[in-house]
Order: structure tokens, then C-alpha cells, then sequence
């Protein structure tokens, strides 16, 4: 039992006679905050702040035993998960890299979990379509999300407003793959290397037009120009087919757009790659030397997508998602199928570690789009 303090009454008299006089019901007792408990056999009161610790306590143990009988349920419902068809929504149109890869991972997943992972399409407005839809769905395991980087980490800087929000409206389940870009030049411009580029327009200024694929990616040739001196004009991104179209004809010869989208005019020979922007060569193209390699510097914000769901989606929940999906991808027909192939880099990261990656990423992207010159719409 936990000791308990007697309460000092400064006027036991009036408290006494006032406790004393019967309305028909017999003598009261009184009771309440200011009163504390009935007399006890020794004469004492038990103190208020005794009893609220001890309420407090006995509330916490109730609390603490919920939890720990609630703990194995989630787990129980982990692993029956799922028992229904699971809705995946797609930011981007159908046929886009994104697309095309989660439908062959739902695929995988509908053999190794038993349910199908149904594919809808929202795209649009920068993506934030998708992710509002995502955000909104009820948190219970049966809506996921692919996503870019934008509408997790770039457009609240680009935007006035969202009608999501982006740092708190999700629980990330892994980070899928990076895409990996290349700066390409057309091979009309006989030109090998980023120096001859460099050196090209500067022998003809005003001439050579460039187009990228991503706010990022022009931020680095932006740079390029600023610690060259190259003379480089940007022409606005309108789309990847329209962008390659130009490349070819040699009215925009200079791009910055992901190998997979070029990886006919490489092999062809009809483009030149300069350089790519991971770390490492594409096995695709290893010939193509990295962002690094080619300029010395390190390169931040490179394009990726990751799979998501509606914040406060259970953990077992998440978490069995993530461990299958790494299971998946690790499988090396899949991977070089649906993602070497493709010009992706795998990735298939643990929640923790996607949900660390993104804000980092976010605060690299508010410098970006500084650095960048946009101004939110």
C-alpha cells in the first residue's frame, strides 16, 4: 500500500458541525477535492494527491496492459494482411516508367500475399492529384501510393498551397528505385565529352538551347554555366516525347532526361552521354562517366519514386510491405527485368530509412528551388 500523508484541516469545527446536521438522509460525508476520503480507523484523511497518484497509476497499468494484449492483434493482423484487394494509386499516367513498374510489382505481390494489387491512375497538377487522393484514403492498409519526390518534398516550395500535406499526410513504406538521367548532346554537334560542350558554346553563344526533365536537373546546369562560363540557353520542359523530338532534330540539341528515354538514340549512336547523375556508372551505359567523375562535385536531388501510404497506417502493416517489396526486388530476374533494364537504380529501403531520406531531401530541395529562382504559383 503507498504510505499516505494526513490532511491538515485549519478549521475542523465548522467542517465537524457543518458535516453533522441531517437533511432526512442521515449524518454526510462529505467528499471531493477539497475533502479528500471518509475518516479513516486512525482518525486520518487519505489525501487527495495520494488517491490521484494512485488513480493515475492504476489507469497506467490499464493502459499498459491494453497496449501489450493489443501488440500480438497487430502482429495477428500483419500477418493475415491482406484479406481484400489492395488499391494502389499511380501519380503519373499509364505507361510511364512509374506505372509500368508498380504493375509488375503488383503482380509479385498478388502471388506472394494472395490478394490483388489493383493499379489506378491519378495524375496530374505536378503529381499532387495522386498524392491528395493518397493522403485522404482511410489509413487501414488497402490504399498505397507510388510518389515522386515532388509532391513529398518539392512542390510545397512551388506551390502557394497544397491540399495535402506532404511532411505529415504520409507513412513511408520504402523508397522503390532512383531514375537515372543523363546529359546528352545530339551527335551532330561532334561533341565527346562535357569540356568540347563547355567549349562549344562558347565559341558560339546565344546558339545552343538545353532541356531538362526535372527543376533539379536544370539547377545543375545552371551551375555548370556559373562555374564555366559555358553559354547554355534553357528552353522550358514540355514533356518527355516532345523534349527527345527536339533533341533529334537538333533545335534543342542539349538534354538532361532519364537514360531509359534516350537509350535507343545512345545505342544508336544518334546522341552522345556526357555523363549520368548517380554515383556510380549505369551498367546500361558504363562507358558514360558519372556526375562526380566528370566534374568533381557531388550531385543532390536526384529523381526517385517510393511507395506510400495514408499517415497512420498500422506499422505490421507497413512494415510487412516493406520486407516483401525488398524480398522482390532483391530477386535478380526481377530486378534486372523491371528495373536495371529500365535505367532504374534499386533501392528497397526499410521505412525508417525512407522516412529519413525524405527529410533530408525536402530541406535540399527548399535550396534547390531557391537556388533555382522559382517562385511558388
Amino acid at each position: 500500500m503507498i504510505p499516505t500523508a494526513p490532511v491538515i484541516d485549519s478549521h475542523p469545527e465548522a467542517r465537524a458541525k457543518r458535516a453533522s446536521k441531517d437533511d432526512g438522509r442521515g449524518p454526510r460525508i462529505l467528499r471531493g477535492p477539497a475533502f479528500g476520503r471518509a475518516p479513516q480507523d486512525d482518525g486520518k484523511r487519505v489525501s487527495c494527491s495520494s488517491r490521484s497518484v494512485v488513480n493515475r497509476f492504476s489507469r497506467r497499468c490499464a493502459l499498459l496492459s491494453a497496449f501489450a494484449l493489443l501488440a500480438p492483434t497487430c502482429e495477428a493482423v500483419a500477418q493475415d494482411y491482406p484479406t481484400r484487394p489492395v488499391r494502389v494509386i499511380a501519380t503519373s499516367s499509364a505507361g510511364g516508367t512509374s506505372d509500368i513498374f508498380m504493375r509488375a510489382l503488383a503482380d509479385e505481390l498478388h502471388k506472394s500475399l494472395g490478394q490483388p494489387f489493383i493499379v489506378e491512375n491519378r495524375p496530374g497538377g505536378a503529381f499532387n492529384i495522386g498524392a491528395r487522393a493518397c493522403a485522404e484514403a482511410p489509413p487501414d492498409g488497402y490504399t498505397l501510393c507510388i510518389i515522386p519526390g515532388e509532391p513529398l518534398v518539392f512542390n510545397q516550395f512551388l506551390f502557394k498551397s497544397l491540399a495535402f500535406d506532404p511532411e505529415n499526410g504520409f507513412e513511408p513504406i520504402t523508397q522503390l528505385f532512383f531514375i537515372t538521367q543523363t546529359l546528352v548532346v545530339s551527335a551532330a554537334l561532334d561533341v565527346k565529352t562535357l569540356p568540347d560542350l563547355v567549349a562549344l558554346s562558347k565559341a558560339k553563344p546565344g546558339t545552343l538551347s538545353y532541356s531538362t526533365a526535372a527543376v533539379p536537373l536544370g539547377v545543375f546546369i545552371e551551375r555548370l554555366k556559373r562555374d564555366t562560363g559555358a553559354d547554355l540557353v534553357r528552353v522550358p520542359f514540355r514533356g518527355g516525347g516532345e523534349a527527345v523530338t527536339a533533341l533529334l532534330n537538333g533545335s534543342t540539341p542539349v538534354g538532361f532526361y532519364g537514360i531509359a528515354n534516350v537509350r535507343a538514340q545512345l545505342e544508336g549512336g544518334t546522341v552522345i552521354g556526357l555523363l549520368v547523375d548517380s554515383d556510380k556508372r549505369s551498367p546500361l551505359f558504363p562507358d558514360i562517366p558519372t556526375i562526380p567523375e566528370a566534374t568533381q562535385k557531388t550531385f543532390a536531388g536526384r529523381s526517385y519514386f517510393g511507395l506510400l501510404a495514408p499517415a497512420r497506417t498500422p506499422k505490421p502493416i507497413v512494415a510487412r510491405l516493406a520486407q516483401e517489396i525488398a524480398r522482390i526486388v532483391g530477386e535478380p530476374g526481377f530486378r534486372n527485368r523491371n528495373l536495371i533494364e529500365r535505367g532504374l537504380e534499386p533501392v528497397a529501403n526499410t521505412p525508417e530509412a525512407f522516412a529519413r531520406f525524405i527529410r533530408e531531401d525536402r530541406v535540399t530541395s527548399e535550396q534547390i528551388v531557391r537556388e533555382s529562382g522559382l517562385q511558388p504559383q
